[in-house]
């Protein structure tokens, strides 16, 4: 019988590159042949490049003049769960395959042969004279048996100096081996004890663990309060799962603030899981990616882009902090990873785990339609119980302008200060100042590269946009009006708010919580840990201090500016500020002592505000449900965002009206066309944008007919067009 997976020498097959191309390529098996999913590496022109073997050859070209197949590479070919997976991926996103494909093969050097490293173990001989030093390693290698040691663990294990044992190698008392770096991962065990749940935890827990076990497709909304123990919850889920013998991927929105939560996995399952983000070396990435392939590597715990690795039985995929804004990519390939979860999941008949204090009201709706199975978390876990929560009405302040720290906020952290306990001060803006102005012209200095005014970061002594990362000194001279010392910070930041709780709390030490005030993840995971400790009193941070760090001591969080989110004209502005303010206050009050969470707002009586008082989370996502429907909007309607950029401002307006004007795709589907307009940053990087909205109701085939409008439009020069289905953000 013939395999139709395998293909022989000389056969057509179509190979899909990495490379910006409209079509797979058709080459010839190489000798040997090779399978469906084989990775690859193919000539293209005078180049060699990456790519998969994605079907039989179309045959329509001349055979004779077919290129071979270079070699197939060493690694676990692509499954077909994975290529239906990208497939569907890049119909939902309308993204060209060649990039799906560079997602799914984010690893250096996969052609490369495997890279090795130096190890020691016992060797044959026995030494010329015995130390001190040199009985503890052959003592320690005597215990371990065959294991083999880099020669970092065994001078640490041993408590030697490296010199040691390379005098010991010397003598044949200790061999030097060349080993692969591309090892498996320690095994986990799923039997080790987990912590005592409580009756609401342990309901949870068996739900999501015989769902698992099922070993069929489904999603389970997980929401609790704060603190009331959702890690533990799906920490259960992934112990089936690794029972079952499958593999588990948990994706969080900041990973590179792990540190906590490895630690707990490392002790509920008594060995470090496989880290897939950023901050990986480019060695390690290469390893997480080919032992995940080989089943190797049981469990990930990842950032978006962990969702695109080469699984060989995937069986769970839990969502931390599912609403998180992150989890949307926003540049390059287009997708939500929270979404795009849920589609590997039901190809694979794996189960999903969103979980959220506050989740996002698409999951929300997809809850209270049947569509997941909702599950909840009352209380919160131990002695902790929920914040109270306050406003402060800023109407009723008299403040001087260079203070944001209202007098009732100061007096409240004054008294949590007497009685050794912190207090956090939250505001959503990083850097000293938003605008830096001219006091004599009125000029705002802004990116030269963008429509974007320049955030001062004192911190750094320099200006930078937030758009596209451009700094400049800080002037001292307008660069309009030529005045000199004229120039201010306007409004506060970070920073700034930092300086001036230095001065109102003297005797306290601050500490400021900001991602670019650190030059490594690592040097922020220290100072994290450093205040979770005790390490400071008052701490200011941003959005990056409400997602999950436990600070057992931090009874007072106050909000200095909780309206910043309300303004504007997005859709998801309520909703994002319910969200976050709901996820700082759940800061306070972790362990034992009750905390209070205090917003400074001037309009106290916005639905909002009043809705995160009273800790009516679903009169909330109902009131904003009801608004969202009559209006069509997502998620009980459809949307897709139109972006076309390039560096001559007239030439994007004149394509983007001559879209406007074709959008009979769109109209036989009933979808409507809002735009063209600039984009509310008009310029980034040099780059005009202008926007077109799409809207269309929930049932609509918005995808295909989208397809059909843009492919209408010939892009000239440098001009470029994105599409966004689903879009989080209007920028």
């Amino acid at each position: 019988m013939i395999d139709p997976s395998f293909f022989d020498e000389g056969a057509l097959v179509a190979v899909l590159t990495t490379q910006p191309l409209d079509r797979a390529l058709d080459y010839k098996a190489p000798e040997g042949g090779c399978h469906l999913g084989a990775f690859v590496e193919v000539p293209l022109g005078p180049r060699k490049v990456l790519g998969v073997v994605w079907g039989p050859g179309k045959g329509d070209y001349d055979y004779a003049k077919v290129r071979s197949v270079l070699r197939v590479l060493d690694v676990a070919p692509m499954r077909a769960e994975m290529r239906r997976f990208l497939e569907k991926a890049a119909a939902y996103t309308l993204t060209p395959m060649p990039a799906m494909l560079r997602l799914a093969t984010r690893a250096p050097g996969l052609g490369d042969p495997p890279s090795m490293r130096k190890v020691y173990r016992r060797g044959p001989d026995e030494p010329d004279r015995m130390t001190d030093a040199r009985r503890r390693v052959l003592d320690f290698l005597a215990e371990y048996g065959d294991l083999s040691f880099t020669l970092k663990e065994l001078a640490e294990l041993s408590g030697v100096t490296s010199s040691v044992i390379k005098g010991l190698v010397k003598q044949g008392a200790v061999a030097e081996e060349d080993s692969p770096r591309d090892l498996p991962f320690a095994p986990l065990d799923p039997n080790l004890p987990g912590k005592e749940l409580t009756e609401d935890q342990d309901r949870a827990a068996t739900h999501v663990a015989e769902a698992v076990r099922a070993g069929t497709y489904g999603t389970t909304l997980l929401r609790g309060v704060t603190g009331s123990g959702k890690t533990e919850v799906y920490l259960e889920a992934v112990a089936a799962c690794l029972s079952a013998g499958r593999q588990a991927l948990v994706l969080l929105p900041e990973i590179a603030l792990t540190a906590e939560f490895l630690k707990r996995v490392e002790v509920r399952f008594g060995a470090r899981p496989a880290e897939w983000h950023s901050g990986a070396t480019m060695t390690e990435r290469r390893r997480i990616w080919r032992m995940i392939g080989q089943g190797q590597a049981q469990l990930v715990i990842g950032a978006r882009s962990a969702l695109f690795l080469p699984y060989q039985n995937l069986g769970l995929i839990v969502v931390d902090e599912e609403h998180d804004t992150s989890y949307k990519q926003e540049d390059g390939v287009l997708y939500n990873a929270r979404d795009m979860a849920v589609l590997r999941a039901s190809l694979l008949g794996a189960q999903v785990v969103l979980s959220s204090a506050t989740p996002s009201l698409e999951s929300w709706a997809n809850a209270e339609s049947g569509k997941y199975t909702r599950l909840d978390l009352e209380a919160r876990f131990g002695p902790a119980v929920l914040p109270t929560m306050k406003t402060i009405d800023m109407r009723a302040e008299t403040l001087p302008s260079d203070r944001w720290v209202s007098d009732t906020l100061k007096r409240a952290v004054d008294q949590r200060l007497e009685a050794g306990e912190q207090a956090m001060l939250f505001l959503n803006r990083r850097g000293y100042a938003p605008i830096t102005l001219c006091r004599a012209c009125g000029h705002q200095v802004g990116c030269d590269q963008c429509d974007a005014r320049m955030v001062e970061h004192r911190f750094l002594k320099r200006l930078m946009c937030h758009q596209c990362g451009e700094t400049k000194p800080m002037p001292t001279v307008c660069p309009s009006c030529g005045a000199e010392d004229r120039m201010a910070p306007v409004g506060p930041g970070v920073e700034r708010l930092g300086e001036e709780a230095v001065k109102l709390f003297p005797d306290a030490r601050v500490a400021v919580l900001s991602s670019d005030m650190y030059g490594s993840a690592r040097a922020l995971k220290a100072e994290i840990e450093g205040i979770a400790a005790g390490g400071a009193d008052v701490v200011i941070g941003t959005q990056l201090v409400a997602k999950g760090h436990n600070f057992p001591n931090l009874t007072l969080v106050g909000v200095i500016d909780a309206d910043l989110g309300l303004q504007g004209s997005d859709l998801r502005a309520a909703e994002r500020t319910f969200q976050l303010m709901r996820q700082v206050a759940g800061r306070a009050g972790r362990a034992e002592k009750p905390g209070t969470a205090m917003l400074q707002t001037f309009q106290p009586e916005h639905p909002v505000i009043r809705a995160i008082l009273a800790g009516d989370e679903e009169g909330f996502w109902r009131a904003e449900a009801a608004e969202r429907e009559a209006a069509g909007v997502p998620p009980y309607g459809r949307m897709a965002g139109i972006i076309l950029s390039g560096p001559d401002a007239a030439q994007v307006f004149d394509a983007a009206n001559a879209l406007a004007r074709n959008a009979v795709p769109l109209a036989r589907v009933g979808a409507q066309v809002f735009g063209p307009a600039p984009a509310p940053i008009a310029r980034i990087r040099g780059r005009h944008r202008v926007r077109l909205l799409v809207k269309a109701g929930k049932g609509v085939a918005l995808q295909s007919a989208i397809a059909q409008w843009v492919s209408q439009l010939r892009l000239k020069g440098d001009m470029r067009l994105a599409v966004d289905i689903d879009p989080q953000s209007f920028y």
